[in-house]
């Protein structure tokens, strides 16, 4: 249920017998051959479809996170960390204002995890409210599943290549890249992530079969759902 398709009656009406919410959260930064928007498109079609047959709530998703390290390739848009904190628990007070007590963040890329302080001190602050942030793609079921179909999994490789991240027209290499050292990007400029990275792509095929993807997305879907009927303590 997309809050997109409720006015302001229905949700008052919705949270008198149902205090679960989802927001979902991405960003928009270079993928490779991929959508520069992949994290956003896969944190809310994630959140609606496991929300679906719940009746749960899903907020539009926040398209933008924090991706420094990308800024050399044109389209990627970077948030600080006290940016996106800050937007976060402004939406965490409307929702709890509205009467959700349970807010799933259905986070959909790993830059965003500095925010984890700051809601966890707006939960703190907040008795009675409970917030989950869930990283989809490294939670245990979907990454059991990775590492089943395909180890060499990694940013803008196979294991984010849904049809619905792919785009028309565009057709990735065939075959792998070799696997890059990732943690040196920390310590490098923009520009130097860029040189040392090349196409975007971390290492591994860049596409698999669609059996295989839907397997993965399977998991998540399913995964997504459980923390949102049992995942609240």
């Amino acid at each position: 249920m997309r809050i997109a398709d409720l006015n302001w009656m229905q949700v008052e009406s919705l949270v008198a017998r149902e205090d679960r919410a989802v927001l979902p959260v991405g960003s928009i930064e270079q993928h490779a051959y991929l959508s520069l928007a992949t994290d956003a498109i896969l944190a809310e079609r994630l959140a609606i479809e496991a929300a679906e047959p719940l009746g749960v709530p899903v907020f539009p998703v926040l398209a933008y996170g924090i991706t420094p390290a990308f800024r050399a390739y044109p389209g990627t848009v970077s948030l600080r960390t006290e940016t996106l904190a800050a937007v976060l628990t402004d939406v965490l007070d409307s929702l709890a204002g509205t009467g959700f007590r349970r807010v799933l963040v259905a986070n959909g890329h790993g830059g965003n995890q500095p925010v984890l302080p700051a809601l966890e001190a707006w939960q703190g602050a907040h008795a009675g409210v409970r917030v989950r942030f869930h990283s989809w793609w490294n939670a245990p079921r979907v990454w059991a599943e990775v590492q089943c179909i395909d180890p060499q999994a990694s940013h803008a490789s196979w294991m984010e290549s849904f049809p619905w991240t792919r785009l028309a027209g565009v057709e990735p290499p065939s075959g792998a890249k070799p696997m890059i050292d990732s943690s040196r990007i920390a310590t490098m400029t923009p520009q130097a992530v860029r040189e040392f990275v090349g196409d975007g792509n971390f290492g591994g095929r860049y596409q698999r079969p669609d059996d295989e993807m839907r397997a993965v997305w399977a998991a998540a879907v399913a995964e997504t759902r459980s923390l949102l009927e049992q995942g609240w303590g």
